[in-house]
């Protein structure tokens, strides 16, 4: 019988053919040579260390390097309160008035008394006078001059205490008009016009001084034990002098433009938390930065010398540890377990496992296997991508590249687009018409980042610029501010105030005085134009009322 004739089989050998059926079918079919194995298609990166940039990043808090407490020296019902609650206000600024009407009869009252003690001493220095001549010729007893010597002497001694009584008089009359001892943020009132001010109740409000900012950030023992371990052995370079930089970044993302330096650091650990706190003063004079802001600290001027990196991509999880493929002198793949460190941006440090010079296979490691052929590339470096101005985000800065894999990576930063033209119509987006404008600055377009109403260096140069005109010319000016399309009207209301204020703030800490700004909120809040223009705010000479 041959196999495959399709001859048709009698029935009586159907039984022997399921019996013998495997027995046949072996023998008939063809063994058929297994398949060459696929040649994997990979990119291929060359380890080579270099010295790489160290970021630690904290959890702070900002903290005015100088809060004061306005309070009341004086006992008597406060009048009025002549400062906006929250607003930038100056040293020697007048805060509180209080009811003056009694200090100033108490002075006259003083007066009055200095003026009778003045007179007695006049007549005791007369009667002295006649006396020394007379005890002299023996005309008078010798208790005579004494008493008129000890009268001109009481007399004299009143009259300091009389003039002490005055002073102290018009020292309470002062106190009654309580003015700012700092340029700084105020707060609320405390008390409010007519109540009655004692003891008891005598804290009015309080002045927060914004520049110099202080933060504050804890380092545990634990990480300060590893730095000093990883110092020692080499594996990190601190900068000279242990000088680190500090750079803040906000709650939206957005990195301050000001950097600073560590100014104190406790020496002990507290008892409760086994941390120690440090302090970094930053320069903020355009306001930025409020008391009470929780903040990313990052702590910059450390590094790594002759660092690892590998892009993460690379590095594969496996049962036991992570792993990378290693490409062999023959050619082929060869598995490599590794120890990682931080995450560097999109790279991974590699503190064990790889060396100068080795290979390892970066795209297409999911297709490789032990001893695979390699068809291979040299791996390319992505470039970084350009700001998306139309949806306000942007790829992260180096320093938020820099952040260690247990903490994460940081939100984009959102994208601030070109300084556009200056503004050709006022808040209501009418013509200006012919009026003459304060200086060269006016009028300006002040632009925000996306979602954000903090100045960023930018606005703060306009700003400088808007504020040097202003002090040359007694014009006063209108800050009206826009938003975006997105989002609902409730928040582009919110965006359109918040960076108004923030503007009319900048201007005031420049020196403009706050009474020649004007905020006009406009009748469109959602700005025209391109997102980045609409996210504005305008500052255009005040029309006569």
């Amino acid at each position: 019988m041959r196999c495959g004739s399709g001859q048709a089989l009698p029935n009586d050998l159907a039984l022997a053919l399921m019996v013998s059926g495997a027995i046949l079918v072996a023998g008939c079919s063809k063994q058929l040579p297994p398949a060459p194995p696929k040649v994997a298609d990979v990119t291929v990166l060359t380890v080579q260390p270099r010295d790489t940039p160290v970021v630690f990043e904290f959890v702070g808090q900002t903290q005015s390097s100088r809060e004061v407490e306005i309070r009341a020296r004086v006992e008597g019902f406060l009048e009025r309160r002549l400062y906006t609650e929250g607003s930038l206000v100056k040293a020697g600024e007048t805060l509180f008035v209080m009811d003056q009407k009694p200090f100033q009869a108490s002075l006259q009252q003083a007066k009055g008394e200095l003026a009778q003690q003045q007179a007695r001493l006049k007549v005791a220095e007369a009667n002295l006078a006649r006396v020394k001549p007379l005890a002299e010729q023996n005309a008078v007893s010798k208790k005579d001059l004494d008493d008129a010597i000890g009268n001109e002497q009481t007399s004299r001694a009143a009259v300091l205490t009389a003039e002490g009584s005055v002073r102290q008089a018009e020292l309470n009359l002062s106190y009654t008009t309580i003015t700012s001892p700092l340029t700084g943020l105020s707060s609320f009132a405390k008390i409010q016009d007519g109540a009655y001010v004692n003891a008891s109740n005598n804290l009015l409000t309080t002045v927060s001084q914004l520049d110099p900012m202080w933060v504050n950030f804890s380092v545990s023992e634990n990480e300060f034990l590893r730095f000093r371990e990883q110092v020692a052995k080499g594996e990190l370079k601190p900068p000279a002098g242990q000088r680190f930089e500090i750079e803040v970044v906000l709650g939206d993302g957005s990195v301050f433009q000001n950097r600073g330096r560590i100014s104190f650091a406790d020496p002990s650990f507290s008892k409760d938390t086994g941390t120690f706190l440090v302090r970094a003063t930053l320069n903020n004079s355009a306001a930025v930065l409020k008391p009470g802001q929780f903040v990313r600290v990052h702590m910059l001027g450390a590094s790594r010398p002759n660092a690892i990196l590998v892009p993460q991509r690379a590095v594969q999880q496996g049962a036991k540890s992570h792993f990378v493929w290693v490409v062999g002198q023959d050619g082929k793949a060869q598995q490599r377990a590794i120890q990682v460190g931080q995450w560097i941006g999109d790279d991974w440090i590699i503190n064990e496992g790889l060396r100068a010079g080795e290979k390892i296979v970066v795209d297409g490691a999911i297709r490789v296997a032990p001893g695979a052929e390699l068809k291979i590339s040299p791996y390319k470096a992505p470039e970084s991508a350009a700001p998306d101005e139309v949806k306000g985000t942007a790829g992260p800065t180096p320093v938020e590249q820099a952040i260690s894999a247990g903490k994460g990576k940081p939100e984009p930063a959102p994208a601030v687009g070109p300084q556009p033209k200056p503004a050709e119509s006022g808040p209501s987006g009418k013509p200006r018409g012919d009026k003459a404008e304060p200086g060269a600055a006016l009028p300006a377009r002040v632009h925000f980042a996306y979602r954000s109403a903090t100045l960023d260096r930018s606005a703060q140069q306009t700003i400088e610029a808007v504020a040097a005109a202003l002090k040359a010319s007694p014009d006063t000016v209108e800050v009206s501010g826009y938003a975006d399309s997105k989002g609902t009207p409730q928040r582009n209301h919110k965006f359109a105030a918040e960076r108004a204020k923030a503007v009319r703030d900048g201007l005031v800490a420049q020196g403009v005085a706050g009474d020649r700004i004007r905020l006009v909120e406009p009748v469109q809040v959602v700005g025209d134009g391109d997102p980045v223009e609409a996210r504005r705010v305008e500052i255009v000479a005040a029309r006569a009322n």
